[in-house]
């Protein structure tokens, strides 16, 4: 949706605040916080409106409050002198008093990435089945330090221990996205298990205070709503790893003895020599999952810093390595650019860590923009080996699997990794490339619908445009690919058939043809 007010557009699908064209960088926290108003606008919003929606219910001081309204005036354009937008109701709160306006999508293509039609009877998320192995998620752990600058920190803690439950095959693990869809909200563990598909939920909170750091774990049973075991960990930062690999142990220890396997992980983990490139990493790690050009710019800045410091971090260089690739697929950076650098990322990354799924994920990429698909297919299967939960490292392989021709096991991988996170911001590029392998398949009609729930969960990406306008051209569709194409040109002005000849990577001349011919019949030239 877009909330139009002023000269700004606030879009929640690409979570991007623009005054006209021009992109204006917010925190997300001051993203937050606007969207908060702006939905309220109806009504006066007290302190403890915003405490309870935007903190998550956590103590948050007068300072960081005030500190956070003036940002969000900034941003617009406003302040608290003029108050032509936001204005400050004495001892009672605030309210949006701008003009919003929120315009619909026109013609076919609105309709076709219309949300779908809710029955009386219908639910709005449908509970999903559980799987045949123990399926956990665990939720972003709680920032209880007074900085919320501190977020990237408790962030770290519990991707770190995603991660480190994925490497065990044992366990089901819901992937970073759907679980931090639920940061900053209060939430019903019934619910969080129906939605996700899980049996078990863990949830947590980190204090940071100078050098030390305390941080609180339980695991939760969804059927009963009952904790099944709870602790808490006081350490200095040197520790900080040490306890992540205590409080797995004792997650798996919980849920199944006989799966107890502490030597497993400890064996595998590799931890950077120092706590502040992890920082770097942890802050570029936000960048990275929110999808935008800029964000993508200010994450390789980040992660380049990183290794700065530690030539030999791995995770630091497969994510540089991996976001270079993103950004040259999406036209967003020049391939003849962004590959080298990519590559030899990648490469060191491989070198510095043989066992992090995430190398062997940025290698794979690599090898698929330069048309290496038997090396590109072993990458991804052997990062899928390492995190059999790694729901972004099973797209892309459904990805090269299209581009080598075996578009019915892409459908397989791409449905999978829909499954893994289903409440993800990467399902837009998900359903992309599931909409791409029915496009290689020649199921005009499969890859239209999944090209329009890829434009409704982000229509600022180019995956989806590229495919409803493709699928549609064939399909004899003109009206519908002509639109399509329109919104694809304004996103990536340089698409062209010779754009597409010199970088999309398919193995067959004829499915480079077909691809080709559907953007030709769609008026492309």
């Amino acid at each position: 949706m877009q909330f139009h007010f002023a000269d700004y557009v606030l879009d929640t699908s690409a979570r991007e605040l623009r005054l006209r064209s021009e992109l204006i960088a917010v925190e997300p926290q001051v993203y937050d916080l606007l969207l908060y108003l702006i939905e309220n606008r109806d009504r006066v919003v007290t302190k403890d409106d915003l405490v309870a929606s935007v903190w998550g219910g956590r103590v948050t001081s007068d300072a960081t409050l005030t500190s956070r309204i003036y940002a969000v005036r900034k941003a617009v354009g406003d302040s608290g002198q003029q108050q032509k937008l936001i204005r400050t109701i004495s001892r009672k709160g605030l309210r949006f008093v701008g003009e919003v306006r929120t315009p619909p999508m026109d013609d076919e293509l609105g309709e076709l990435c219309a949300e779908p039609a809710l029955n009386e009877s219908s639910e709005r998320i449908a509970a999903l089945p559980l799987p045949d192995r123990p399926a956990i998620a665990v939720l972003p752990f709680a920032n209880m330090s007074d900085d919320p600058d501190q977020d990237y920190f408790s962030d770290g803690i519990s991707e770190d221990l995603i991660t480190a439950l994925s490497k065990l095959r044992w366990f089901f693990v819901i992937a970073r996205n759907s679980s931090f869809a639920y940061k900053g909200k209060s939430v019903n563990i019934k619910e969080v298990g129906e939605t996700l598909g899980v049996g078990y939920v863990i949830e947590g909170s980190v204090r940071k205070e100078g050098d030390r750091v305390r941080i609180t774990a339980q695991l939760n049973d969804v059927a009963t709503g009952s904790h099944l075991w709870a602790e808490r960990y006081d350490r200095s930062l040197a520790d900080v790893f040490a306890v992540q690999d205590e409080i797995t142990e004792a997650i798996v220890a919980s849920i199944e003895p006989q799966l107890y396997a502490a030597e497993h992980f400890h064996s595998k983990r590799k931890t950077p020599d120092s706590m502040d490139a992890w920082g770097l990493v942890m802050r570029a790690m936000s960048h990275f999952w929110r999808i935008t050009p800029a964000d993508y710019v200010k994450a390789q800045e980040l992660l380049e810093k990183a290794i700065a410091i530690d030539p030999y971090y791995g995770q630091a260089l497969a994510v540089l390595s991996a976001s270079h690739t993103f950004c040259a697929y999406n036209g967003w950076s020049e391939m003849a650019t962004s590959v080298p650098i990519a590559e030899r990322a990648a490469l060191a990354a491989v070198r510095a860590d043989s066992e992090d799924p995430w190398a062997h994920h940025a290698l794979g990429c690599v090898h698929v923009l330069l048309r290496r698909f038997d090396e590109a297919l072993g990458e991804f299967e052997l990062a899928l080996k390492l995190n059999p939960s790694f729901a972004l490292a099973l797209s892309v392989y459904g990805l090269a699997l299209t581009f080598s021709g075996h578009w019915e096991e892409a459908g397989v991988a791409t449905t999978k990794a829909l499954r893994l996170s289903p409440r993800d911001p990467f399902a837009a590029i998900y359903n992309g490339i599931a909409a791409h392998a029915q496009l290689v398949g020649r199921n005009y009609e499969e890859a239209m619908r999944l090209a329009g729930a890829s434009i409704r969960l982000r229509t600022d990406h180019v995956s989806g445009y590229r495919m409803l306008t493709a699928a549609a051209a064939m399909a004899g569709k003109g009206e519908i690919a002509t639109a399509a194409l329109q919104e694809l040109l304004r996103r990536q002005p340089d698409f062209s058939l010779a754009w597409i000849g010199k970088n999309l990577p398919f193995k067959y001349e004829a499915d480079r043809e077909h691809y080709l011919e559907a953007f030709r019949r769609a008026g492309l030239s």
